[in-house]
């Protein structure tokens, strides 16, 4: 679930983020599912490490900077010394922004650890960031000041320098503050902590393969610790009576006629689905409503019900799919579940290791037998997000359980179960995907969580919806992951403008022809939860906050890419 976000504050080793209060009950549920979020910068476009960094002084030292942990900066007059300035001077190479990239902004992050009233400046440097021990010399273009170090990672935009590919070199100059404030640099033994240029961008995808209906996406302009979704007490629900659906979606438009063939793994012969995850109000656990409400404010019915689940067993967070879901699904919905390696109610974390000893046999077994039941295809997910899981073992013990769970399903014959790897997307983990996918045996979507977080992450940058979802789409090409499999955004959303009334509703507006320009995409679930990130005056990722945002929404989905002829039903 996106959780991941606060993707990217950072925050200590161990489950993941996010807490929402929703009364008892309800806190200990958003506390079991609190450690599935992503980082809130899983939606960079590029994540830069630092290639090389030192710290250019006045004062004679030992040793070499450029290999030091730490970079430091200090004023001319740096603790009584007259001439103990210190800069700390950061080199980053570019090498893969695309060509057609437009609007380009670069973030300088790095981290300190303590907080200090002191004045930082990022200038354009000519200093070797290699040398040992440089003077300092800031004679470069002042791109842009920090008052006021915080602790944690400080931003400077320093778009004015990275204005496409190339080496770029950063000197942080600091005033305000007579003492030294020390920085993580590229040698630190923590890999989070270290330097980044964070760069994110606009401009027009290139697709891979042609879409029947696709078309080109405009160019438009284009950045966690969220919180988990609102899940069901572990109790068995009343079933009730399914609130009423919306008007079913009008016939396609024209063009659409040769559409309307979905395959056994579920993906649509053109366009793509529309699905929804949207919490259950604590006050009724009613599930159905959960959906059938939003669906009434849309005017259409989502092909896809998104629910997390558990390894309880018991109840609607573990005995699913529950009478609610049985019900969508007589209704013509397609289920995704989510199924999480966790207990909800108690918050016990359970490890990649548990599952595939056997110890879960009995309830991957009574799950796979009423999947089986369901006689429908459909979306099945394990442990989504896993990269953010280091409680849960190692990215090899994640593959061994994805691929334990697929096939005690097999041999239980539920044949019908469509198997989804989602992870965030977050160029921070590019290096570990390979070593988490399972196969292409065990995996029929490939599936992350894009965020539009704005300001909710702290970072200013608003990204278009093609460059939400374009970055990840790109390295999937480029790798070859999952390569020809459909793709699914088994999570998006954005946050609003506070000083662009509008911005949320154009950039909903705007998100179907983002999917045409990345023809790969057969299904988008928006994250419908108050909790994704913490519900500010700036920040709210919910769909329909405000009347703006739901027109916009609502707006998406008459798009004809997102009005399958056969709805969800088949």
């Amino acid at each position: 679930m996106a959780r991941r976000g606060l993707h990217r504050l950072i925050r200590p080793r161990g489950p993941r983020r996010k807490g929402v209060v929703l009364g008892v009950l309800g806190t200990t549920v958003v506390l079991g599912l609190a450690a599935t979020m992503v980082p809130l910068w899983a939606a960079d476009d590029l994540s830069i490490p630092v290639v090389a960094d030192t710290t250019a002084t006045m004062v004679p030292q030992d040793g070499d900077n450029s290999v030091k942990s730490t970079l430091a900066t200090c004023p001319a007059r740096c603790d009584g010394n007259p001439r103990g300035a210190r800069e700390a001077v950061l080199e980053f190479s570019v090498t893969s922004l695309p060509a057609n990239a437009v609007d380009v902004r670069a973030v300088l992050r790095v981290h300190a650890w303590q907080a200090f009233d002191a004045t930082v400046t990022a200038y354009a440097s000519r200093l070797d960031a290699r040398a040992a021990r440089p003077l300092p010399a800031p004679v470069g273009t002042a791109l842009d000041a920090v008052t006021g170090v915080g602790r944690g990672f400080n931003e400077w935009d320093v778009s004015g320098l990275v204005t496409g590919n190339g080496t770029w070199t950063v000197s942080l100059a600091q005033s305000g503050l007579a003492t030294r404030v020390y920085w993580a640099s590229a040698e630190n033994r923590n890999p989070e902590l270290r330097p980044r240029l964070l760069i994110s961008y606009g401009g027009q995808a290139r697709p891979t393969a042609a879409s029947p209906t696709a078309s080109s996406a405009p160019t438009v302009a284009p950045s966690r610790v969220p919180a988990p979704p609102s899940v069901s007490p572990s109790v068995s629900p009343t079933p009730a009576s399914p609130s009423a659906s919306p008007t079913p979606p009008t016939p396609p438009a024209a063009g659409a006629s040769r559409c309307g063939t979905v395959s056994e793994k579920l993906v649509p012969s053109c366009g793509a689905w529309w699905g929804m995850y949207s919490p259950t109000n604590p006050a009724t656990w009613d599930h159905g409503r959960a959906i059938t409400d939003i669906e009434a404010q849309v005017g259409r019915t989502f092909d896809i019900v998104h629910r997390y689940h558990d390894f309880s067993n018991t109840g609607s967070n573990g005995a699913f799919p529950d009478a609610y879901q049985q019900q969508q699904m007589r209704d013509g919905r397609m289920m995704f579940f989510a199924w999480e390696s966790r207990i909800f109610s108690s918050g016990a974390v359970l490890t990649w290791k548990d599952i595939y000893s056997g110890r879960y046999d009995a309830t991957i077994d009574a799950v796979a037998g009423r999947i089986r039941a369901t006689g429908v295809p459909v979306f099945m997910g394990f442990d989504h997000e896993p990269e953010d899981e280091p409680a849960k073992g190692s990215d090899a013990d994640f593959v061994r359980a994805f691929r334990y769970v697929h096939d005690r399903f097999a041999a239980a014959g539920a044949s019908n179960a469509v198997w989804v790897w989602t992870m965030m997307g977050w160029s921070g983990h590019h290096h570990r995907y390979a070593g988490l996918y399972p196969g292409d045996r065990y995996v029929d979507w490939v599936a992350w969580d894009p965020y539009n977080f704005h300001v909710c992450n702290g970072n200013p940058v608003w990204r278009s919806p093609s460059a939400t979802i374009g970055s990840f789409y790109r390295w999937l090409d480029e790798q070859g992951i999952g390569a020809g499999k459909p793709r699914m955004l088994a999570e998006f959303g954005t946050n609003f403008d506070a000083g662009d009334p509008t911005a949320k509703q154009r950039w909903f507006e705007e998100f179907p022809a983002a999917l045409k320009a990345h023809p790969q995409l057969k299904a988008a679930i928006y994250f419908n939860s108050p909790g994704m990130t913490r519900s500010t005056g700036t920040c709210n990722m919910t769909m329909n906050h405000d009347a703006a945002a739901l027109t916009g929404f609502a707006a998406a989905g008459r798009d004809s890419y997102l009005r399958q002829p056969t709805g969800g039903g088949r």
